[in-house]
């Protein structure tokens, strides 16, 4: 049967209504472990690190099967992709909240993996940009600031679902907003995409030529992503565990890890109003990782500036998000966007996959101070491949 016709065709209207699903897709897997894992653990008996487990198992087939789903996107466009995505978190959620056995519950963040790969930024990016091609950046930059307060809206409301029914009944409440409110959105409002335009014909020559050059692009910018995904992925687990290591009391730490929040959005707002399309997005790549990379050495090498390196490393992440969707529209052909982005999502959800069991390797091995200074280290190497892939571009 047929999707029915999309009600509204607003650039506004759908990414408004499109940045609404990603909230509560976010939320309701990403961020979910962050206030059901230790009423999980308390109520079945599995260890904590057991339950925060199938939230890597899941980001790990989300990485192995990203690009399938951005070849799917380019196919068929976004909208049977994403209500996809609506049906596999409902489902992950109906299982998980009637797991009684480990096994069961693996097979619950196994199918939110295959969600998340179909619904988070990557999915919405290459919705985007199957829709606007190089004229998404704007739409990809206001969709960052939905996504933004993922936890904002979503930690609450899963702490008063928690706290009132349960973590079962948590669970049920996500899988009703998932048919309910972005089912619904997902078919309705996202339009089909435009057929693609067909390639100019070029000579073999010149087509092996820019063949070298895209792949030494793709190879430089997968890299950018991935050192950027350990980083983020790393300090978004470790960080209070960090600071309390260099003496900082919990509750202290917990307000440093509020800065961060803030900064991401307030800096997406920035470059919202300022970037616009003035500027090319290798600039806001450059700006994201020196930002990073200041903030991770602030962290690593001074205990009295702790603030202001989380504010940095908040602004960073945060146009980092913008960079990462909108430089593939310039550096690559936009009509093959949405299955670049399946391909550049690939190596990064595995590494986030894989990035807090290192980092917990890591400070068994040497403390905070060893974890710090591998972040610094992947922050500067970070910098340099940027570097290198502007030096290209400018040639």
């Amino acid at each position: 049967m047929e999707a029915p016709a999309p009600v509204a065709r607003s650039r506004h209207v759908l990414v408004s209504a499109l940045g609404i699903t990603q909230i509560i897709a976010w939320g309701s897997s990403f961020y979910l472990p962050a206030v059901l894992a230790a009423p999980i653990a308390a109520q079945t008996g599995w260890s904590l690190a057991s339950v925060v487990a199938g939230l890597s198992c899941g980001l790990l087939l989300a990485g192995l099967v990203s690009p399938i789903t951005g070849r799917l996107i380019q196919r068929h466009g976004g909208r049977p992709i994403l209500a996809a995505s609506s049906l596999l978190l409902a489902s992950a959620h109906g299982l998980m909240a009637t797991a009684t056995a480990y096994p069961i519950y693996l097979l619950a963040w196994l199918l939110m993996g295959l969600g998340m790969s179909s619904g988070l930024y990557d999915a919405g990016f290459a919705t985007l940009g199957r829709l606007y091609g190089r004229d998404a950046r704007g739409a990809i930059t206001s969709l960052t600031l939905f996504g933004g307060f993922a936890s904002t809206v979503c930690w609450p409301l899963s702490a008063f679902l928690v706290e009132h029914e349960g973590w079962r009944f948590a669970c049920l409440a996500y899988a009703a907003i998932h048919l309910l409110v972005c089912l619904p959105i997902h078919l309705w409002v996202l339009p089909p995409p435009p057929a693609a335009a067909p390639r100019p014909a070029t000579g073999e020559q010149k087509r092996e030529s820019a063949s070298g050059q895209m792949r030494t692009r793709f190879i430089l910018l997968a890299s950018i992503q991935t050192v950027a995904a350990l980083i983020s992925s790393m300090l978004s687990v470790h960080l209070l565990t960090l600071l309390q290591l260099r003496g900082v009391g919990l509750t202290v730490a917990v307000g440093f890890g509020a800065l961060i929040g803030p900064s991401q959005v307030g800096a997406r707002v920035a470059e919202m109003l300022i970037g616009r399309n003035r500027h090319h997005p290798i600039w806001t790549m450059m700006t994201s990782v020196s930002l990073l990379t200041a903030g991770v050495g602030l962290l690593f090498v001074s205990q009295t500036f702790i603030a202001v390196g989380l504010i940095l490393y908040g602004a960073g992440n945060g146009i980092y998000t913008i960079a990462r969707g909108a430089l593939p529209l310039v550096l690559f052909d936009p009509q093959q966007y949405a299955a670049l982005m399946g391909r550049l999502a690939m190596p990064s959800l595995i590494v986030q996959a894989a990035a807090p069991s290192i980092g917990a390797l890591l400070l068994h091995a040497g403390g905070g101070n060893l974890l710090l200074q591998v972040l610094a280290i992947a922050a500067i190497g970070n910098v340099a491949l940027c570097a290198g892939l502007v030096s290209i571009l400018r040639r």
